[in-house]
């Protein structure tokens, strides 16, 4: 695997951190309600009342994917293909995901690409790699190197190729406040990394038949 791959998947892990208590339920509603208040709203009033309630609810949701393991969803393989050994192509999965940085949406498609070594995967299996690392807070460049680094460790294939396009509210809704820009990020191992020209076929497939 590619090294800066693995340095960016795992840079999260490489700083030691105490272990995060979770607030209860009741703590977390009544963090909602202090934001609420914060904002310049009554968090008693009738249309408001219930908010922190279905905030909580909402997050659940939301975030998701802390609570689920991306290794079962890559776990089981089938090697009858046929002889297949091919590109594998998942194209256009939809997705949205939260900044880490302002806690607000952004929303695309992922791209997800692999050449078989040992078996082939299910194909919805990948869509729903695609969701757990992105019912997180996230960086687009995080969950690409994610995606591509846990195909990599669990089907060892020989190359992988993941490209994510997405707007981001934050750019969007705040800031510079540029409506319609988007943000793409691709990155390739294995023979994808290795021979441009593969690189190109990825794009093509990707691109070529919309």
């Amino acid at each position: 695997m590619d090294a800066i791959v693995k340095n960016i998947a795992d840079r999260r892990a490489e700083v030691p951190r105490a272990p995060v208590t979770r607030p209860t339920r009741e703590e977390a509603e009544a963090a909602v309600r202090t934001l609420l208040a914060w904002t310049g709203d009554d968090p008693d009033r009738e249309g408001l009342v219930d908010t922190p309630r279905r905030v909580v609810r909402a997050y659940e949701e939301l975030y998701k994917g802390y609570r689920e393991d991306a290794a079962t969803m890559l776990s089981r393989t089938f090697e009858e293909v046929g002889g297949y050994d091919d590109i594998v192509l998942v194209r256009d999965i939809p997705f949205f995901s939260h900044c880490e940085h302002h806690m607000v949406p952004f929303i695309g498609r992922a791209h997800v690409a692999y050449y078989p070594s040992e078996g082939v995967v299910g194909l919805s299996k990948i869509a729903r790699l695609v969701d757990v690392f992105a019912r997180r807070l996230q960086t687009q460049e995080n969950l690409t190197a994610q995606i591509i680094s846990t195909m990599d460790e669990h089907l060892k294939p020989r190359g992988i190729a993941v490209m994510i396009e997405a707007e981001h509210q934050c750019m969007s809704m705040r800031g510079v406040q540029k409506q319609g820009a988007s943000t793409i990020t691709s990155q390739f191992t294995g023979v994808f990394r290795d021979d441009p020209a593969e690189q190109v076929r990825f794009m093509t497939m990707v691109r070529g038949f919309r």
